[in-house]
């Protein structure tokens, strides 16, 4: 299991030699070796029946690395399996192939980061000495990404409150135009890109012109949120998940 295959863009012009435009990490093959142990011929036959039955629905692949935390990623049977007839009489030696859409595996559990409300980190954590108006919100918040890849936090904004706004660690700004009642909240996903109210309506008309998603280097970063015309209440949870290339 190496690193996935990379498409990359070039430009070629007039003069000599191209430039470099970027690349795209590609859906990733695994070779996973089995060795399938059965009591006679027969239980052998049926394990191997019974591992064709479990490929053949969608499945998890899980990573656990030497401090015992999990990383999975989505996987489909795409081929091997074949079985030499003259092999034992119990067990037998195969490899199974399976595509991983995504090319990088998920820590299994989000990290996650309350700014405001009554039990949690307040507003104006690192920035009290920043002069604001009793109605506005400014927070701040260090993420920690374990991960070998930038990884995308998920914003869940609890009202009341509006224009909210989330600042990543070099500058992008995503800004959301719209209202929070008190009793409502928005969903911000900087991964799809995805911005829904808790009903689960789509609200990405709200958002400025020209929306930056943007996400969170390898390492410890800071953001910053900030948010108008809010109470006691008034929240921000960013959740994210760590994402590796795990090589083995």
């Amino acid at each position: 299991m190496g690193l996935p295959q990379l498409s990359v863009q070039w430009l070629e012009g007039a003069g000599d030699g191209a430039a470099y435009r970027g690349r795209r990490v590609l859906p990733r093959d695994i070779d996973v070796p089995l060795d399938i142990v059965g009591r006679d011929r027969s239980h052998l036959a049926e394990l191997v029946t019974r591992l064709a039955r479990v490929l053949a629905d969608d499945c998890t692949l899980t990573y656990i690395d030497s401090e015992g935390v999990r990383w999975s990623t989505p996987v489909r049977w795409t081929g091997g399996g074949d079985i030499d007839p003259a092999s034992g009489e119990r067990d037998v030696q195969t490899v199974v192939t399976v595509r991983a859409p995504s090319p990088y595996f998920l820590a299994e559990s989000p990290q996650t980061v309350t700014i405001g409300g009554a039990t949690a980190a307040p507003f104006l954590s690192s920035m009290s000495a920043m002069p604001v108006s009793s109605s506005q919100a400014i927070g701040s918040a260090e993420l920690t990404n374990e991960g070998d890849v930038p990884a995308y936090p998920v914003f869940q904004v609890f009202g009341p409150g509006d224009n909210f706004k989330a600042i990543g660690p070099s500058g992008e700004t995503l800004w959301y135009t719209g209202s929070i009642t008190s009793n409502g909240s928005i969903t911000v996903d900087m991964g799809t890109g995805v911005v829904k109210d808790g009903s689960g309506a789509n609200v990405y008309r709200y958002l400025s012109t020209a929306p930056r998603f943007w996400s969170v280097p390898p390492g410890t970063s800071t953001i910053a949120v900030s948010l108008l015309n809010t109470s006691a209440a008034s929240r921000v949870v960013v959740s994210w998940r760590p994402r590796k290339w795990v090589v083995v």
